[in-house]
């Protein structure tokens, strides 16, 4: 429970800071930010492992950047689903999944790191 809350804040946080340095993704607040995390990490955990199984043929060719079109609609169809929470198009979608992505590894290595002192 304790990993689950901690990646939902830190996908909370990486949300926040993509929409403050990125036009393409817009978040009114910290209330939508929280809710498209939760949503996000709901789709990782249920649907993305049956999605990956259906386009592995398709990732496999394009060697693994299917990828990251898979998670651009993710965070599309999380924006349909969450108020105050906007992605202007795909290609937005495409580079805020990868930022998002990004940042959220940078910030759970460095309080990896910092933990385990």
């Amino acid at each position: 429970m304790r990993s689950f809350l901690r990646r939902w804040l830190l996908t909370t946080i990486a949300i926040l800071l993509i929409a403050y340095l990125f036009k393409g993704i817009q978040v009114e607040g910290i209330g939508p930010a929280i809710w498209a995390a939760l949503c996000l990490g709901f789709i990782n955990v249920v649907i993305k492992p049956v999605v990956k199984l259906l386009t592995f043929p398709l990732t496999f060719l394009t060697f693994g950047l299917f990828a990251l079109v898979i998670n651009a609609l993710f965070l599309l169809g999380v924006s349909l689903l969450v108020a105050g929470f906007r992605v202007t198009n795909f290609w937005n979608a495409l580079l805020g999944a990868l930022l998002i992505s990004v940042v959220s590894a940078i910030l759970n290595w460095i309080l990896g790191k910092s933990h385990h002192r």
